[in-house]
Parts: C-alpha cells; structure tokens; sequence
C-alpha cells in the first residue's frame, strides 16, 4: 500500500474520532480548515507558480 493510501486511511480515522467525541459543530469546523488551507494556498499563488507546479504534477516529481 502507498504512503498516501495510509495517510487517507489515517485522516479518515481521526475524522471518524473526531465526530465521535466532539461537538458536531467543532467536528465540522476542523475538517472545513483542514480541506480549507491547502485550498487557500494554491489560490494564492500567482498564474506563473500554478503552471509550475501543474509542470510537477505532470512530471510525478512532486512529493518525492
């Protein structure tokens, strides 16, 4: 299994713990800044640094 086949399988873990002893509204909040940060991050970076790391993506070097 690849790496980041165990981190989802972790995430989905801890999410599942996390709706279970937390508040549902403070359960929601944590996933929403979770998927919401490296959303914020790639809509900061300027036209040239997307078509970079789109470059990477395409070339699979990203990550290693």
């Amino acid at each position: 299994m690849s790496n980041r086949a165990w981190w989802i399988i972790g995430g989905v873990g801890v999410a599942f713990v996390g709706w279970l002893l937390l508040p549902w509204w403070a359960a929601l909040l944590i996933v929403l800044a979770v998927v919401g940060a490296p959303v914020a991050g790639y809509l900061m970076l300027d036209p040239s640094q997307r078509r970079r790391l789109a470059r990477i993506r395409e070339r699979r070097q990203l990550g290693r």
